[in-house]
């Protein structure tokens, strides 16, 4: 069974751990990294859980644009974990990032993935997302990234 709710600190080890398997080094958020988007003030952060093991999460933010009148969301990480993929936790962690950002006053929402990562391209395109620009070198220096948005 898949569940929802708010980070609190004591996850904090295991999300680490999570991020460092679902990305590469280099990509993966050193603990310092993740503390600091887990700790901003405005962040969204949602674990997902299934038969009480956390196996997914994300992070979001808003943030105000120069001249706009609108808040803004952005998705900073979703991470599943392998054997949850499919299931629809991943799913289920971004609407419930989305409706929060809504619920903040956030018209419009982006992200950025990995030119090449053809499996979260396919899943944020399922999702609503559409290709904005593509952000050259993004990833470690080398690797391009394709910047997504979504109107809410």
């Amino acid at each position: 069974m898949l569940t929802l709710r708010n980070y609190r600190a004591l996850d904090f080890e295991r999300l680490l751990e999570i991020d460092q398997v679902c990305f590469v080094h280099g990509i993966a958020y050193s603990a310092a990294e993740l503390q600091h988007f887990l700790n901003l003030r405005s962040a969204v952060r949602i674990v997902g859980e299934q038969d009480g093991e956390i196996k997914g999460f994300i992070i979001a933010d808003k943030f105000r644009p120069r001249r706009s009148e609108q808040s803004m969301g952005q998705i900073i990480t979703i991470d599943v974990l392998e054997d949850a993929r499919r299931s629809g936790l991943g799913g289920q962690l971004l609407a419930a990032a989305e409706e929060e950002l809504r619920k903040s006053g956030c018209g419009y929402v982006s992200l950025e993935t990995a030119i090449d990562n053809l499996p979260a391209l396919k899943f944020y395109k399922k999702h609503g997302y559409t290709g904005l620009k593509v952000l050259p070198r993004y990833y470690l220096n080398s690797i391009d990234a394709l910047l997504m948005g979504k109107k809410l």
